[in-house]
């Protein structure tokens, strides 16, 4: 099909190679037939219960996080319409010709929020038969200005599931003793994505991934399975493959949830495989497939001055001539999950309140500061053009005021990535 990205082209020798391989028939369809499982089921009506009704079904959605890290959830409130128009513009989307899909800004995005196979793999097993558009939310607008038809069935989509998202994080929340709107008020939506996976069908199906072993970097992954199937996960050791249900949602737990519960919640291995007749689609809400990222809002670091002496304004010291600075800089970084990498810190020091005169500067090193970690930066400055007899008078009459800007650029890593760099600023 014109619309099929060129897999069979581009991994060609991949392909040859697989042929020739003796028996590899049965090896591989032994490592990719699994048995099929149902993923536990969360009916959702329960949460118009009362409170104390409730709290059996709260009690099964932690359970299932913890030991299955995938459950599904029926009755969740997003109707079946939403789902069937979603798959419409989605198939829609995936038949434009493959040279427009990969070559240009489609739909008003980014190319690069196109993708399809593994331009790395040097090897079949390492190899994803699929293609994907990821979309974050807050290019919806763009979308709508090229496709208001696509544009506006996503953002009626996410918003549906994002307070989905938000029911299930908030029941997860309390059951780690967290108020239940720990994560209305720490989660940003403008942090989120769309994942729309299709998997084309596939003539070596039995050989290949639609998409390989992974774990979700993210917080949570909702995702919605067509009936052709193909999901698999690892459970107890051993994979098994998740039987659909045209009426759920499938929720799995990220690394990111994982980490921030220190372990409570499980993120699973799971991957997708292929079919040798049947395209699927999975938006995660799948496998094409909807994904939902939530990341936790970053703080920025706290600076402060924690020592600061000039010899020569010390008038039991006698060191009058001794005008250097003596300086304690205290970073502090209160975030529970983000590290922080520090580009050159810059300081200035001004006497008074006239800005157009540094009297003093310095530069300390770009360096990372781990999650829930304060630095010390300590150095000796020497001072110029200080009006040292104004500034004795201010003293001996009760202060003078000295003033510091410091300036760097930071990122946050979470996990295994890095946010943008953003600049950071203190005046005093």
């Amino acid at each position: 099909m014109e619309s099929d990205p060129p897999f069979q082209e581009t991994f060609k020798t991949l392909l040859v190679d697989l042929m020739k391989e003796e028996n590899t028939e049965k090896v591989h369809e032994k490592f990719f037939v699994a048995e099929e499982y149902e993923l536990p089921l969360i009916d959702l009506s329960c949460l118009s219960l009362s409170e104390f009704d409730q709290e059996p079904y709260k009690r099964d959605i932690a359970d299932a996080a913890k030991k299955w890290g995938f459950f599904q959830v029926v009755n969740h409130g997003i109707s079946q319409e939403i789902f069937e128009r979603m798959q419409c513009e989605q198939a829609k989307l995936f038949r434009q010709p493959f040279y427009r899909k990969a070559n240009e800004k489609l739909l008003n995005l980014p190319m690069d929020c196109y993708s399809w196979g593994t331009p790395t793999a040097n090897s079949l097993m390492q190899f994803s038969w699929s293609e994907a558009f990821h979309i974050p939310l807050t290019h919806i607008s763009r979308i709508k200005e090229f496709n208001c038809t696509l544009g506006s069935t996503i953002e009626e989509f996410a918003k549906v599931v994002l307070e989905l998202a938000q029911k299930i994080t908030e029941i997860l929340a309390e059951n780690l003793g967290y108020k239940s709107t720990f994560f209305v008020e720490n989660c940003l939506p403008s942090s989120c994505y769309l994942r729309m996976n299709r998997y084309p069908p596939c003539p070596v199906s039995s050989k290949v991934f639609g998409l390989m072993p992974h774990t979700d970097s993210d917080f949570l992954t909702i995702l919605y399975q067509d009936q052709v199937g193909g999901l698999q996960l690892v459970k107890d050791g051993k994979w098994i493959s998740v039987k659909p249900n045209p009426e759920a949602l499938i929720i799995n737990i990220g690394d990111l949830f994982q980490a921030w519960s220190n372990g409570t919640y499980k993120s699973i291995e799971h991957r997708v495989v292929t079919n040798g007749e049947v395209e699927r689609f999975i938006f995660t809400s799948g496998v094409t497939a909807l994904v939902l990222w939530l990341s936790l809002r970053a703080s920025n670091p706290t600076c402060s001055i924690q020592y600061f002496y000039v010899p020569a304004l010390n008038k039991t010291a006698n060191s009058t001539t001794n005008t250097t600075i003596y300086l304690d800089l205290k970073l502090d970084n209160k975030n529970k999950f983000k590290g922080i990498y520090y580009d050159v810190l810059n300081l200035t020091f001004y006497y008074g309140q006239n800005r157009s005169l540094p009297i003093a500067n310095t530069m300390f090193p770009a360096f990372y500061q781990g999650h829930k970690k304060n630095t010390h930066r300590k150095e000796l400055l020497n001072t110029n053009g200080v009006p040292w007899e104004a500034v004795f008078r201010k003293v001996s009459n009760g202060k003078a005021v000295f003033r510091v800007d410091l300036a760097t650029a930071v990122r946050f890593k979470i996990m295994a990535w890095k946010t943008k760099k953003h600049k950071l600023m203190v005046r005093d």
